[in-house]
């Protein structure tokens, strides 16, 4: 493979995007085949494969995993900024100060808004940041409008009432939803975070060089 080629100079977001695409295809057909399985068992019919696209039980079920993933991301980007741990790969130096934290310098290879300057770098300054928390803002919402449209979608199937938003806004159903996949992305930061410490991975930039000390900071 030529280390000019296209595939080359990409392949890892080319990968990463590929293999997100076949697991949420995977998720989609077995989600459809669960749903589909319990309107059956419920005496509803079943839904053709556009149905279940917009179905509550599709929407919740992507949107639930999504918002999780760009809550972490933020949060991680942001607290790295300013703590540390020592020994770990993620973690900025314990001392000295890093390319990342100067002030940014005009010149002619530099982003535009870097050249621009005012408001605008400003807000390219933390744009990483900004644009992970529009990301999980627009998941969260559509988190709770899939699961909304879900519970609702059952409450139909027991012959109840359906719900509001601002009465579905106070189930512990949703938060649960929230939570449990809060809770294990943070678990799994923690864990690259920690275990980078003591463990290696030659070649990868998430791990620290093989020979360096448990109690060094790359």
């Amino acid at each position: 493979m030529s280390r000019s080629g296209f595939f080359y100079r990409n392949s890892l977001s080319i990968v990463l995007i590929t293999l997100m695409i076949i697991f949420l295809a995977g998720q989609f057909f077995m989600g459809w085949r669960t749903e589909n399985k319990e309107l059956i068992e419920n005496g509803q019919s079943a839904l053709k494969l556009g149905e279940y696209i917009h179905s509550g039980h599709f929407i919740q079920a992507t949107f639930e995993n999504w918002e999780s993933e760009f809550l972490q991301m933020m949060l991680y980007v942001l607290l790295t900024v300013s703590l540390r741990q020592k020994g770990s790969s993620e973690s900025k130096s314990m001392t000295e100060k890093e390319d990342v934290d100067r002030e940014p310098i005009a010149h002619p290879k530099a982003p535009w808004p870097v050249k621009k300057g005012g408001i605008w770098l400003k807000i390219y300054k933390h744009s990483l940041s900004l644009a992970f928390a529009i990301l999980f803002l627009t998941s969260f919402i559509l988190h709770f409008y899939g699961s909304l449209k879900n519970f609702n979608e059952e409450q139909m199937m027991k012959n109840t009432a359906p719900v509001t938003a601002m009465q579905y806004i106070s189930e512990s159903r949703f938060w649960f939803e929230s939570f449990q996949n809060w809770q294990s992305e943070f678990l799994a930061v923690a864990s690259l975070v920690l275990l980078s410490i003591w463990l290696r991975e030659k070649g990868s930039p998430e791990s620290k060089p093989v020979d360096m000390p448990h109690d060094e900071t790359p």
